[in-house]
């Protein structure tokens, strides 16, 4: 009990820069006491006693803002960033080291029963304001960007932005290997690295790198990047009818 508080204290110290003193997270962090809530709830809900289970995480939800179901499944060293809004449903399995941020959903996509809500695995970012839908696991060092939206398979290490989510950077090949020309996994790429634009040089940079990646700014915008791909593709046809001899705003 107390090396899992100590933690959910030290893990709050260690990714939010406002977070002054272990007195202040265990005072002041509503997320803190959402964990803390829920790993009491939990307790009560695998001793067969659901409805104190519920009580305890609806009085939570009324504190906080956060809705934990009791029977979520949820690791070590979860920081929920600003609390606001955040939903877990209750066949949500949480790997350690996550951090979620304000406004994020882990929920389902209808009354179906059994496994519904989706599998994360360890040090996954799952930014705000985004949607995790469905019984489908989100892999290791994954992050999901702020309002994505979520319904299918995400392999380990990609960032996945845009409604619906798609995979748009691989941090690094989900088999260890990535792109940068001193790995020494190069030979072989998985599919989402080669359609990755900027493996050349997000990969190289984080080849190795295993802790929960907070970078909320720059992050692809896949949109922009088909824009750009367009006015480069017109571009070229413009200067083609340019070089038959045909004006180009004809």
């Amino acid at each position: 009990m107390f090396e899992t508080l100590k933690e959910d204290i030290q893990c709050v110290l260690d990714r939010d820069p406002a977070a002054k003193s272990a007195l202040e997270v265990y005072f002041c962090y509503p997320g803190f006491h959402a964990v803390r809530a829920y790993r009491r709830a939990h307790k009560w809900y695998l001793k067969g006693h659901t409805t104190i289970a519920r009580m305890i995480s609806d009085r939570c939800r009324r504190k906080t803002g956060v809705d934990i179901h009791p029977g979520a499944t949820i690791g070590r060293r979860l920081f929920i960033d600003h609390a606001c809004g955040v939903v877990i449903g209750e066949t949500c399995v949480i790997g350690d080291d996550c951090t979620i941020y304000q406004g994020a959903t882990l929920g389902g996509t209808g009354k179906i029963t059994g496994k519904r809500h989706p599998t994360i695995g360890n040090n996954v970012t799952i930014s705000a304001g985004s949607a995790v839908l469905g019984p489908f696991t989100v892999g290791d060092h994954a992050k999901i960007g702020a309002g994505a939206v979520v319904l299918s398979e995400v392999p380990p290490y990609a960032t996945v932005v845009g409604v619906p989510g798609r995979v748009v950077r691989m941090r690094r090949c989900p088999m260890g290997i990535c792109n940068a020309e001193d790995c020494p996994g190069k030979p072989a790429e998985c599919p989402h690295a080669k359609a990755c634009p900027h493996r050349s040089t997000c990969c190289m940079m984080t080849c190795g790198e295993d802790g929960v990646d907070l970078d909320q700014v720059h992050l692809p915008d896949p949109v922009a990047q088909q824009f750009s791909a367009m006015e480069e593709r017109l571009k070229a046809l413009e200067a083609r009818l340019e070089a038959a001899g045909i004006p180009a705003n004809d």
